[in-house]
């Protein structure tokens, strides 16, 4: 079998055509070059070289063999590169999933930075509900997590990537939306639209703990997985809600939000599966949190 060395020395000879200085530019000395040159040339059965008394010239055969050797080096070099960028989580593919609300605030600004530092990973991102994000964690079908806190123990690594306080979203021509700021107990006999406790328990347990600190029990006959779902049937006048102030950016016609006075705090958070090899995985956590 050819070895990369002979290859390299070859190509080296094509490209002076005088064995002193090819052996001075691989450094070692004249002999062995010619050793291993002859070497090559009865392992393939076919004469590279013309040697005249003072020049060295290509056979048609070296010619040939020069060109595609010059193509294997840099194939090699090229895979060399290749492996070490993939160790480094600068090569290959990198899942993250998030819940409807990290949409609105943490997850753009994480896939331009990390895009912005690792162009050559394949970056997916898939929106899911709470359960589904653990669940994928453990099965490894996801990477990462961007979601609200669970309510249970887990082995899961953690680390909070973004703090807001809920604001109250109506419809535009609510009795409340012609004040500045809402107070809990004004919303003691409206009806509520909430995301179920499924796909985000501390988001629930906070708005529940929210109304009954106001000292009544919230009416909320309508529950939703998705964020996008409650803010569009608030535009219908279904209800109003409590959401993360950042889902004020969806700006859907209709819809208007207000402060809530002495608001709960929600935080987003990133969590990811502290046995994961994925070396892209790496490159996220690195990356500073967005703001």
């Amino acid at each position: 079998m050819i070895d990369t060395r002979r290859i390299q020395y070859f190509v080296v000879l094509a490209e002076t055509l005088h064995f002193g200085r090819a052996a001075a530019r691989l450094h070692v000395t004249q002999p062995p070059l010619s050793r291993l040159i002859a070497s090559l040339e009865s392992e393939l059965g076919v004469k590279l070289l013309d040697r005249g008394s003072r020049a060295v010239g290509l056979t048609s055969a070296g010619e040939r063999f020069y060109a595609d050797g010059k193509v294997i080096l840099a194939s090699i070099d090229q895979a060399r590169k290749n492996a070490i960028a993939a160790g480094r989580g600068e090569h290959g593919e990198l899942c993250v999933g998030f819940t409807s609300c990290a949409a609105f605030n943490v997850v753009p600004a994480y896939v331009r930075s990390y895009e912005a530092a690792f162009p050559s990973v394949s970056l997916k991102i898939k929106e899911m509900l709470g359960d589904e994000l653990m669940n994928g964690l453990v099965d490894g079908k996801i990477d990462a997590a961007i979601m609200f806190p669970p309510d249970r123990e887990t082995k899961m690594e953690m680390r909070t990537v973004y703090t807001e306080p809920l604001c109250v979203a109506m419809a535009t021509n609510h009795r409340l939306a012609a004040t500045r700021h809402v107070r809990i107990t004004d919303l003691a006999q409206e009806r509520l639209v909430i995301s179920s406790r499924s796909s985000g328990p501390t988001l629930y347990d906070s708005i529940i703990s929210a109304c009954r600190a106001g000292g009544f029990e919230p009416h909320a006959p309508f529950e939703t997985s998705l964020l996008q779902t409650i803010v569009n049937l608030v535009a219908e006048n279904v209800g109003i809600a409590l959401v993360p102030r950042s889902m004020s950016r969806a700006r859907l016609s209709g819809v208007c939000y207000r402060p809530l006075v002495k608001a709960p705090i929600v935080n987003q958070i990133l969590l990811w599966n502290s046995g994961n090899r994925n070396p892209c995985l790496q490159g996220l956590l690195r990356l500073p949190q967005p703001k």
